[in-house]
C-alpha cells in the first residue's frame, strides 16, 4: 500500500496511484473531483512518464478528465483551438478517418459516404457554438481550422480570429484588391481557380477565385502566418476532432510546446501527436465539450441563421390605360445564384428602413425568444421614379444545444464545490458575435 509513502494525498489519490502502477485501467474514479489540483497534475505527469506504458487518459480518469480539461481551459492565458473534420460530423458532414469517414469506408471498399443534407444547409455543431461562447468570454483567442465547410464563420467566429488553412468552399477572393466574398452557396470550383463572378468594387472588377486548396497547393501565407504566430504565443492549444496527420498543418500545435505551452487533444481515435499532449480524451467531441462548458458555467448559444434576398420592383405605363409591374427575386450574390431557402414571395409595402445592425439584432432576438424561424425585415431600399430595389433578411433556421446532462450520451458532470469558475464576457455585436471592424462582404 502507498498510504504510508504518500501521506499528503487523500485515500482516493492513493488508490489511483496504485491502479496506475498495477495497470488497472478500469479503476472506478467517480470521486476524482475530490483530489487536489496538485495531485491531479502529478497523476497526469505520471501517466505520461513511461511512453512504453502509454495509457488513454479517458480510460484512467473517465469523467474527471473532462473536469481537468475545463480547469486547463479556464486557467489558460492564450487559448488556441485547432479543429478538424471531427467537429462537423454531427452536422451531417462526413469526416475522413472516423468509423464512417471517407477514407475509412473507401479502404473497406464501401465507396464515399454521402452527407445527410445539402452542404449549404449544414448547421454548426455544439462544439462550433461552444467555441463562439469561449471567444465571446475572452478565453479563446484564435481558431485554426482545417475544414472548408465555413461552419466557423457561420457560427459567429470573427474572421480576424480565424485561419482557414485549407480554404473555404463558400468563400471567394479577389486576387487584385484582396476583398473576400462569403457566399450562401458552394463556389463551383476548387484549386484557387477563377469563378464566374467579378469583384464588386467598381475600381477593380477583377475575376474572383475560389479559396479551396488542391492537394499540391501550398498553404496560403495569409492563413498560415497568423496560425503560426498564435501557436507560438499560446499556452494551451486545444485540438478538437482532428487526426493530426495532414502535413504541414498537423505540426502547428507542436510550436506551443517549444515555448512551454501544452497541447490538449479531444478526438475519437488516437493520433500521432498523443504522446506530445498533456491531456488526451478519446471520445465524441460534442459530448466532451458539452461537459467542459457545463463545468465552466458557460451556456452554449443557439445557432440562428439569417439569409438575404434581393427584391426588384419596376413599373412602366402601357397606353395610358394600365401600368406593367415587374417583380424580380434574386440572391444578393447575383442573378444566377441559387435561393434554395425561398419557396414563395408575398409583396407588402414598408417604407421604413432602419439601421442594419439594429434590424439583424432584432431578428436574432425574436427568433431566440420565439424558438422559431420565419421572421423577416427590410435591410436596404433604393427607390427610383420607376423602380425599387430592396434587400430583405430572413431567419431561415434555428438550432438549440442542450446542456451537458441532456446531450445524447453525455454524462452530467457537476462542478466541484471547492472550485469557482469566473468568466467575464466581452461586448457583443450583431448575431451575438463580438464586434469586429473587418468582415467578409456579403454582396
Amino acid at each position: 500500500m502507498l498510504s504510508g509513502v504518500l501521506p499528503f494525498y487523500d485515500d482516493t489519490a492513493v488508490k489511483i496511484f496504485e491502479a496506475v502502477l498495477h495497470a488497472n485501467l478500469y479503476f472506478p474514479t467517480r470521486n476524482f473531483h475530490a483530489v487536489s489540483l496538485a495531485t491531479k497534475d502529478l497523476l497526469r505527469r505520471m501517466l505520461y512518464k513511461d511512453v512504453s506504458r502509454r495509457f488513454s487518459v479517458e480510460q484512467v480518469l473517465d469523467e474527471p478528465s473532462i473536469e481537468e480539461l475545463a480547469i486547463m481551459i479556464q486557467k489558460s492565458k492564450h487559448l488556441v483551438a485547432f479543429t478538424g473534420a471531427g467537429i462537423s460530423t454531427s452536422c451531417g458532414i462526413p469526416d475522413f478517418r472516423g468509423p464512417k469517414g471517407v477514407w475509412t469506408l473507401q479502404r473497406a471498399g464501401k465507396g464515399v459516404p454521402e452527407a445527410s443534407l445539402p452542404f449549404h444547409r449544414a448547421m454548426p455543431s455544439l462544439t462550433h457554438m461552444a467555441l463562439v461562447e469561449l471567444e465571446r468570454a475572452g478565453i479563446l483567442k484564435f481558431v485554426i481550422s482545417q475544414n472548408v465547410d465555413s461552419l466557423h464563420l457561420r457560427s459567429g467566429i470573427p474572421r480576424e480570429k480565424l485561419a482557414e488553412l485549407h480554404g473555404n468552399c463558400f468563400r471567394e477572393l479577389c486576387p487584385s484588391c484582396g476583398t473576400e466574398y462569403l457566399r450562401d452557396f458552394e463556389v463551383e470550383t476548387i484549386g484557387m481557380k477563377e469563378t464566374s463572378r467579378r469583384c464588386a468594387d467598381t475600381k477593380c472588377g477583377a475575376k474572383l477565385k475560389d479559396t479551396v486548396l488542391d492537394w499540391e497547393d501550398a498553404l496560403p501565407p495569409k492563413e498560415m502566418n497568423p496560425a503560426e504566430k498564435h501557436c507560438r504565443t499560446a499556452d494551451v492549444v486545444l485540438c478538437l476532432g482532428t487526426s493530426l496527420q495532414i502535413t504541414p498543418a498537423c505540426n502547428l500545435p507542436l510550436k506551443t510546446i517549444r515555448n512551454g505551452g501544452e497541447i490538449l487533444i479531444v478526438n475519437l481515435q488516437p493520433t500521432p501527436k498523443d504522446k506530445k499532449a498533456t491531456l488526451v480524451i478519446h471520445g465524441q467531441v460534442d459530448k466532451v465539450i458539452a461537459g467542459a462548458m457545463h463545468l465552466l458555467n458557460l451556456w452554449i448559444p443557439p445557432y440562428i441563421r439569417i439569409d438575404f434576398v434581393k427584391l426588384s420592383l419596376s413599373h412602366s405605363p402601357k397606353k395610358k390605360t394600365y401600368v406593367k409591374w415587374c417583380l424580380k427575386i434574386a440572391s444578393i450574390h447575383g442573378q444566377r445564384a441559387p435561393l434554395a431557402f425561398l419557396k414563395s414571395a408575398e409583396v407588402t409595402k414598408d417604407n421604413f428602413v432602419r439601421d442594419k445592425n439594429e434590424v439583424l439584432q432584432e431578428l436574432w432576438d425574436a427568433a431566440h425568444k420565439e424558438s422559431d424561424s420565419g421572421q423577416h425585415a427590410v435591410l436596404e431600399r433604393n427607390v427610383n421614379p420607376r423602380s425599387e430595389v430592396a434587400i430583405y433578411a430572413f431567419v431561415t433556421n434555428i438550432r438549440r444545444y442542450s446542456g451537458s446532462e441532456e446531450v445524447n450520451g453525455v454524462v452530467e458532470v457537476a462542478p466541484s464545490s471547492n472550485r469557482n469558475f469566473v468568466i467575464k464576457r466581452c461586448s457583443e455585436g450583431v448575431n451575438g458575435s463580438q464586434t469586429s471592424q473587418k468582415r467578409p462582404k456579403w454582396s
